[in-house]
């Protein structure tokens, strides 16, 4: 699993020009999921994205986590988190979980971040056409890999 993890003061997805979830002060998450992904995957990342320490704590210093803070998670998938851009110029996702398999480990990363926070995660609408707004704070951008732990 591939995620790019945005600290926002809100964000939101739409389709069809509905707004489908929406926080406020939280992570926005987009998740790619790739064939070989598991069950220890899911577990690893929930645990990192729920204890990830990037919001600031009363001295200025990035020391809690979106739990400390009471925030949310909006959770999108991402299916070109895994475009192969070696070969010719128009991206190849060769890597990215077909349907049948990605949808519901997207769905259980959902489940399970729920399950953490305490709170519902809000999702977005897989395979749609989504359109993400979004006020990145900071900008606090992180990039994480389940099959590259080591840097992580």
């Amino acid at each position: 699993m591939r995620c790019v993890i945005q600290r926002v003061t809100q964000a939101y997805c739409t389709v069809d020009n509905i707004i489908t979830s929406q926080i406020d002060l939280g992570l926005l998450v987009l998740l790619g999921v790739e064939e070989e992904d598991s069950q220890e995957d899911i577990q690893w990342l929930g645990q990192k994205l729920v204890n990830l320490r990037i919001f600031s704590d009363e001295n200025g210093l990035m020391n809690k986590s979106v739990q400390d803070v009471q925030g949310n998670i909006l959770l999108i998938s991402q299916f070109t988190l895994f475009a192969q851009t070696k070969k010719g110029n128009r991206p190849s996702f060769i890597r990215a979980g077909k349907p049948d398999m990605a949808k519901p480990m997207y769905e259980e990363m959902g489940k399970l971040l729920s399950q953490l926070l305490g709170k519902e995660v809000q999702m977005g609408v897989f395979g749609g056409d989504m359109k993400i707004d979004l006020c990145n704070d900071g900008p606090v951008t992180i990039i994480m890999n389940t099959k590259d732990k080591d840097n992580f």
